[in-house]
């Protein structure tokens, strides 16, 4: 892994290329991440770094936490995640991952969690038909037969049913990175990414852009 940061998705808008031509982009609120801790090959196993996210009130972090950041003589910050970056060995204890390690046309993997619709029917869940709407029929948005009758007397496993629909971890791969704005450390990425607005995400250079 090369580059990589944590952010926060603030939402969607549109910009011009030179020639006129329209492109919609995400834009992320991408670090300053502080490394938090450091992890060699001889204590460890590997080499990684711990980086976190956005400043935390002390008082809302519990003792271990606490006693974590001053460690590494770190404000508390809310989240904490860890990278194996190529350079980690040359990264220290406070050093900070910013926008600029990324660079106008770098195709991204970005990494978020979903937005919730709680529990879902199979229309909405699945994207399956309804019933006839008229003619006297009662039966309008339920997922149907679910299975045979006597043979083989059960339910198929997957079988497409309402339940708990959203909050899983989604990556969106191979997006272009249309422009990079330093000073107010945004990302505008070509296309959508997975969460809400303000939802927490992870940018990464795109494992399959060669492939």
């Amino acid at each position: 892994m090369k580059k990589a940061i944590l952010g926060k998705k603030i939402g969607m808008t549109q910009v011009f290329t030179e020639d006129g031509q329209l492109i919609p982009v995400s834009v992320i609120q991408a670090g300053p991440c502080q490394v938090v801790q450091k992890k060699t090959e001889e204590v460890d196993g590997y080499t990684a770094v711990q980086v976190g996210y956005e400043d935390k009130k002390e008082r809302r972090a519990n003792k271990p936490e606490k006693g974590h950041f001053q460690k590494a003589n770190v404000p508390v910050k809310k989240y904490l995640k860890e990278f194996k970056l190529d350079n980690a060995a040359e990264l220290n204890v406070g050093d900070e991952l910013t926008v600029e390690q990324f660079a106008d046309g770098d195709v991204l993997d970005v990494t978020g969690t979903s937005k919730g619709h709680g529990f879902a029917g199979t229309i909405k869940r699945w994207g399956t038909h309804r019933g006839p709407m008229t003619h006297g029929s009662h039966y309008h948005r339920g997922p149907g037969s679910l299975g045979a009758c006597s043979d083989p007397s059960r339910v198929f496993k997957g079988k497409k049913m309402p339940g708990h629909y959203g909050v899983v971890k989604v990556t969106i791969q191979n997006l272009d990175l249309v422009k990079i704005d330093k000073e107010r450390n945004l990302l505008l990425v070509k296309g959508s990414i997975p969460g809400p607005k303000g939802g927490l995400v992870v940018v990464r250079n795109a494992v399959k852009a060669n492939a």
